[in-house]
């Protein structure tokens, strides 16, 4: 079976998305001259300044390019669907955002974006650019808690490159904006749901399958297994199931304050991610804790898959702070 998508050419899809993109945010993302898939901020890098470069596959979006603007990414390298951009274009972002004070590249941790971004990361280096690297690794579905730094990274991206982003726009210090990433990654959670599949564009066909009435907690966001498969679930019910992998490893205490992103997936209405939201109010509320900020909609997704994920950040005063600062990026805009 064949699924209807509004293309032209699935081998083209990417490459006229980006055509598409700039077209539409010209006051926010250009082309770095010379380059195909290296999209850089209009208003953004500038001299003494950490760079904040980030990337990966297409079929994200708004993640990765939605992001890029004046108090968020500097700039990002565009993959193709569910790949990894190549070293290159990852170079020429760094260079783009130079600023004389070094560049920080964040990105999910998946085997074929830590290869070339680190390819990357050494030839900026070969040109006298000082590269530190974060890796996003927010998916408790995906290892162990004693395995944390092998897991992905999904939805909780936008949370860790938010913070980043404000640290580097308030002029902090390589040291400073590394230390502070990291610290936004390790306590910041998600798990995910889905309910039926992708399909991409080159094969319009799904790239697995789930029966009619089942759904499969902790999958990823390219179709990878995840820790649960059974029969469909009342909203109420799967929300829990998410919140119980992800509260016991957040511990936080009562009065602790959180920010919460309910992520659609591609396919699922905004009807039922705020009805999700509801759930997590209530099962917030009942664990004492308050809700600083929240998001609701496709921050994260995975082409047209249909299924949900909830990430919580664990704040403190810093990470508050940082997550308030604002930013105007082509596809997220927040702050004052």
């Amino acid at each position: 079976m064949t699924v209807k998508k509004i293309i032209n050419n699935g081998a083209d899809a990417v490459d006229e998305m980006l055509a598409g993109m700039l077209a539409a945010h010209p006051n926010h993302l250009k082309l770095i001259e010379g380059t195909t898939r290296s999209v850089v901020a209009v208003d953004g890098p500038r001299k003494g300044k950490v760079g904040l470069v980030i990337g990966g596959g297409s079929g994200h979006e708004p993640s990765f390019v939605g992001f890029v603007g004046r108090g968020l990414a500097d700039a990002a390298a565009i993959g193709n669907v569910f790949a990894s951009p190549p070293p290159d274009p990852i170079l020429e972002c760094a260079k783009a955002v130079d600023g004389g004070a070094g560049v920080l590249f964040m990105y999910g941790n998946y085997a074929g974006d830590v290869m070339n971004f680190d390819m990357a990361a050494e030839m900026a280096a070969m040109e006298d650019i000082e590269v530190r690297t974060v890796l996003t690794t927010d998916d408790v579905a995906s290892a162990p808690r004693d395995r944390r730094t092998d897991r992905r990274g999904v939805a909780g991206n936008v949370f860790v490159f938010k913070i980043a982003g404000a640290a580097s726009d308030r002029m902090m210090d390589l040291d400073a904006c590394e230390a502070v990433a990291r610290k936004a990654n390790d306590r910041t959670f998600t798990m995910g749901v889905a309910l039926g599949p992708c399909s991409l564009p080159q094969t319009r066909k799904p790239n697995f399958e789930l029966g009619p009435d089942e759904m499969e907690i902790g999958m990823g966001i390219h179709g990878e297994p995840g820790v649960e498969r059974g029969p469909l679930k009342s909203a109420n019910a799967i929300t829990d199931d998410l919140l119980d992998k992800i509260l016991p490893e957040m511990k936080a205490d009562r009065g602790d304050r959180v920010a919460v992103l309910v992520n659609g997936l591609g396919a699922t209405p905004l009807m039922e991610l705020y009805i999700m939201m509801a759930r997590v109010k209530q099962r917030l509320d009942g664990e004492g804790l308050v809700i600083h900020s929240t998001l609701v909609g496709n921050y994260c997704s995975s082409l047209d898959m249909m299924g949900a994920s909830v990430t919580l950040m664990h704040l403190d005063d810093e990470l508050q702070s940082l997550l308030d600062h604002p930013c105007d990026c082509a596809m997220f805009r927040s702050g004052h």
